[in-house]
């Protein structure tokens, strides 16, 4: 009896528990550089010049609107080639509020979201019904028409643009704390509030509905509703990059607002870094914003070679780079997937 028992203590004691493992090293790395990351571009008036400033600026504004597209397509399998309409919508809103009606434009800039969320609303109302390629020209379609109705608005000074003098009111360091401040704000709005987003039970919801729609549907995932609120999500986010990149820019016109490279910009971005993850972005973006430095200067030139390199990153690696790596070493930066481990008591 007194051996049954010790016998049994034991089967017990080694009796193994399962956890799940959601942090590992390389994340916990990961998230201690995006600190550091997130303080250095706050603080970028203390130890960076104004022409530095103004080229880290646009690497977020190109970090967050690729992240932005990649939520759409990467998740919630929705391919638009009209994110520009959000950038323009929102800038040129941020330029009204400020200019205009005179709020402080650090304050227009938040209040500008409101714009491309009401854009965003009855645009899917109307394309959601449309799939595919037909989904993706009608995003185009409604960039286009506010491109040609911003243009006629005689309100916005019609095609001439619009500057914002307003901002002479402050110095060049408050400017460039104001900048420095926004910029940090919306890296953590868009790839930390995704990286919150996708860790959440949502986030799960968002994964299954990628991988099968109708066996998501199945399983109790409304598809149609998480579609919107990502498309709604998404053209707020892609809105307050376009309105801190043309707050930096002090101008505004509408075939610079509207222009088919931010959207062009945004999938090069994330089909060449990884289409699906957080790490491509930033990785793809990385690539992007110093290829344009070294050979912008080639036009032409270096535009196809960009779309060759697109295309072949959708033919033959349609991971990205990103994806490339894993299947070298499994480190992730922002992982999202539950790992079953086992614990011996």
């Amino acid at each position: 009896m007194t051996d049954a028992l010790a016998a049994a203590s034991t089967t017990t004691f080694d009796r193994p528990r399962v956890r799940v493992q959601r942090r590992t090293t390389s994340s916990i790395v990961a998230l201690i550089l995006s600190v550091v990351v997130l303080v250095a571009v706050a603080s970028m008036p203390l130890w960076a010049s104004q022409g530095l400033i103004r080229d880290i600026v646009r690497l977020c504004c190109y970090i967050a609107i690729a992240q932005m597209w990649n939520m759409l397509a990467g998740y919630a399998g929705i391919v638009s080639v009209g994110q520009q309409a959000f950038v323009g919508v929102a800038a040129y809103m941020m330029f009204i509020i400020a200019q205009l009606w005179g709020v402080d434009p650090f304050v227009a800039v938040v209040l500008a979201m409101i714009a491309p969320a009401l854009l965003a609303i009855p645009t899917y109302g109307l394309l959601h019904r449309l799939d595919g390629p037909y989904f993706a020209i009608g995003t185009w379609v409604v960039a286009e028409v506010m491109r040609l109705a911003t243009s006629n608005f005689g309100y916005v000074n019609a095609g001439a643009g619009m500057s914002l003098r307003v901002m002479t009111g402050y110095s060049a360091t408050e400017r460039a704390v104001g900048i420095s401040l926004l910029a940090a704000l919306m890296l953590l709005v868009t790839v930390g509030g995704s990286y919150w987003l996708l860790r959440s039970r949502y986030g799960l919801a968002l994964i299954a509905m990628r991988d099968n729609p109708v066996a998501a549907a199945s399983q109790g995932v409304n598809v149609g509703r998480l579609r919107f609120l990502i498309w709604v999500a998404a053209a707020v986010g892609t809105g307050l990059a376009g309105a801190i990149y043309f707050m930096a820019q002090l101008r505004i016109t509408p075939p610079s607002a509207y222009d088919p490279n931010w959207a062009n910009i945004a999938i090069f971005i994330v089909m060449v870094g990884g289409l699906g993850s957080l790490e491509g972005v930033i990785i793809g973006a990385l690539i992007y914003f110093f290829a344009d430095r070294w050979f912008g200067q080639y036009g032409a030139t270096y535009l196809v070679v960009l779309g060759l390199l697109t295309l072949f990153m959708a033919l033959f690696a349609r991971s990205g780079i990103w994806g490339l790596i894993c299947k070298v070493v499994d480190a992730p930066w922002f992982p999202t997937r539950r790992t079953l481990v086992e614990e011996r008591q």
